[in-house]
This record gives C-alpha cells, structure tokens and sequence, in this order.
C-alpha cells in the first residue's frame, strides 16, 4: 500500500509512540487487504471499551496509547460494562466498577466523545451518504453502510482507535462502490410489525447468507426497526450492508445482475424464534440491543401503563445518555422508573450480568445470539409485551 512522506515519518516513529503504533495497525490492514492507500475518515466509533470483555490487558494497552495520543477526527465510544454513574443499581462489584472507569478516564485523556453508545447516529456523530468513516460496532456499522450510506468497513476497537488518532483508513472493502452491490435477494412474503418479528427476519438471514449483501423487497421498516434488522443480521452472520428496496439510499443501484432469490414467510420467522428460545422462564427482561431511541423507550413506557403493574423481577431499558438525559428533561424516565430500571452507557451483552443472573429475556435479535455465549444466560425471545405478561 502506498504511503505518502508524512505517513512513512509517522510510520518511522518521528510523531510518536502511539501514532507509530496506530500507523502500523493501519498499514498491515491494507495491505493484508490489498488497500491502494489511506483515505481521510470524517469520524470513528471505537468499540472495546467494556472491562468483561478486554480486560486488564485492554485496559493497559489504551492506558499506553492515553499517554501520548490525541485523536485527530470526532470519536465516539462504544457501551461499557455499567452505568458510569447508576453501576450500583446493576449490582455491580466495586473492583469492576473501578477498572471500568479507569477504561473512561483513559479513552477521555484522547480526547474521545465517550457517550459509551452502540447509537452514535442518535446523538451527533451522523455521517452523511458517502462519507468515509472508520466504524468498529456491529450494529453502529450496518446502520451507517445501510440507512446512512456512509462508507466503513467492519472496524475492530484497535483500528477504528488507529483511525482516529492518524485520520485515515485503508481504502479497499465497502469504501469501494463495486464491493457494495447486492449479492442475493431476500423476497418476505409475511408481515414484519414487531421488534422480535424484525430479530428472527435478521437471525433467519444472517443465517443462511453469511457475509452476502442482501436485498429486501416487501418490506417497510422505520428506523428504529431498520437498527435492529442490521443488528441481528450482523450478530447471526457477518452482514455489515443491506439494502432494502425504496428505503435506503443506495438501493435504486444495488442491482446490476441477475441474483439469486431467497423467500421469507411466517414459517421461517417462527422457526427462527424458535431457535433464538432456550429457556421459558425469565429473571432479568432487557431491552436496548441496540440502545432505545427516545420512540423506543416511550413505546415500552405505553406497554408497561397497558399491563397496568409492577413487576417482582428487574426489567431494564438500556439507552444513552443522551437520550436518558432527554428523557428525564421531559419526566418520561421518572414515569419509566415506576416500571423498570433505565439505563445509560451499557447493555446486556457488554455487561457482567452472569454475576446475578441466568435467565434473560429480550426482545433483541442480537441480544438473543450474543447472550448464551457472552454472558452464559438461557433466553426467552419474544416482543415485550408478551414477555411482561408472563413476568411475576
């Protein structure tokens, strides 16, 4: 890959440990994909910032790069393992609570947004269609490429932190129109209304088509349901672009060939459903995988006010700050409280939930695939109004 002067003097060490360092990161991935050369990113989403999931030796590596680094384009960051400032109220251990926000304090030292947010579209960091970006959260990702028609190929937390601290990112993968064509069609002959309808479609999808790029025809989503599509579909298989016929920007040239055609019905919704249930009981309801929009969370309040009670278990409502901060500006968080936990900076999957819990249910695609494997937990899949009617 081709590196202009002032990148090989940062690749030689010449601006510093962490510029060399992030150099290097960038300059192995183009070439082990076969970049021309680096182009400017406009804004990253780095990923990797939750204590259960790097560690101490996460935490030492970023504490590194905190001492020398300062990010160079708008950075935003993903989930952490709590609620920065309600971590009790999770039950959550104090020694992990504690390394948790040295993680913060170190990505803050660079000089990153941390609004700890798989969302970051929701808050401010929202790229316009064909800007180049250096994404690093599954579902963060597939929004941008697929509703946004930004450009990102599927970061890891290294490079997309490499990104924003050089501002750039090789150039090969999705920041190539000819790789963002579809690659299969996936007709749905059945009605797709609810969030856990939207799960098992992309569960079902994900599938069967691994990394493919897939068309939707016949199917009309918002954008909160279009979030979860592209979640689900990326945490089932390794969907980073869809598009859907009318609604997304690039889906009028999606198309140059005759593709192969896949039906969807209510048969294969079901037996997806059914695939994503491993348990029938339920000690923790959560929802916000990805994190609730301001409509999402208002839509579980009207829910909670239908069925009319309070419940014995713990129900939790994961969303950003942001959006809590709105919310409690406009007295819905205080009127959620009365129902269920809400939540900032975290979620299910990024959180030690295993430490009290074993049975969860959500009504999140990706959360279902994520939670047996990342945090030991049996799953109760469904929309949220029937799991509520069977919570004690």
């Amino acid at each position: 890959m081709y590196l202009s002067k002032e990148e090989e003097r940062i690749l030689n060490g010449e601006e510093g440990y962490a510029r060399q360092k992030s150099m290097e990161i960038l300059a192995s991935l183009g070439d082990i994909y076969g970049a021309d050369k680096l182009i400017p990113v406009t804004s990253c989403q780095i990923a990797g910032a939750s204590y259960k999931t790097i560690g101490d030796a996460g935490l030492f590596f970023i504490s590194e790069f905190a001492k020398t680094s300062k990010i160079r384009v708008k950075a935003t960051l993903n989930p952490i393992g709590m609620d920065s400032i309600g971590w009790q109220r999770m039950k959550i251990k104090r020694e992990f609570a504690e390394k948790q926000l040295e993680i913060l304090d170190a990505y803050l030292k660079m000089g990153i947004d941390c609004s700890c947010t798989c969302t970051p579209y929701l808050i401010g960091n929202k790229p316009d269609c064909g800007e180049h970006i250096a994404w690093s959260e599954s579902s963060a990702i597939s929004f941008a490429n697929s509703v946004l028609g930004a450009k990102t190929n599927r970061e890891g937390g290294p490079s997309s932190l490499a990104s924003s601290i050089i501002g750039k990112t090789p150039n090969y993968g999705f920041h190539l129109e000819r790789n963002r064509k579809a690659g299969i069609i996936i007709d749905v002959k059945t009605e797709i209304k609810k969030f856990s309808d939207v799960g098992a479609l992309g569960n079902y999808v994900g599938t069967i088509i691994g990394n493919k790029i897939p068309y939707f025809k016949n199917l009309s989503l918002d954008s909160d349901k279009l979030k979860s599509l592209g979640a689900s579909m990326a945490a089932s298989g390794s969907v980073a672009l869809y598009h859907v016929e009318g609604i997304t920007p690039e889906s009028n040239k999606a198309i140059d060939d005759d593709l192969e055609k896949i039906e969807v019905g209510k048969e294969e919704i079901e037996e997806s459903k059914c695939k994503l249930n491993s348990s029938d009981d339920m000690e923790l309801i959560c929802i916000g995988c990805p994190h609730c929009s301001v409509g999402e969370v208002k839509e579980a309040l009207n829910i909670f006010k239908k069925e009319g009670r309070t419940f014995k278990g713990d129900i939790w409502i994961c969303t950003s700050r942001y959006v809590k901060n709105e919310l409690e500006r406009t007295g819905i968080a205080q009127e959620l409280e009365k129902y269920a936990k809400l939540l900032a900076d975290t979620c299910m999957v990024v959180a030690p939930i295993e430490d009290n819990y074993s049975r969860t249910a959500t009504n999140s695609g990706k959360a279902a695939v994520y939670l047996p494997s990342l945090c030991k937990q049996k799953v109760r899949f469904g929309d949220l109004e029937s799991l509520i009617k069977d919570f004690n």
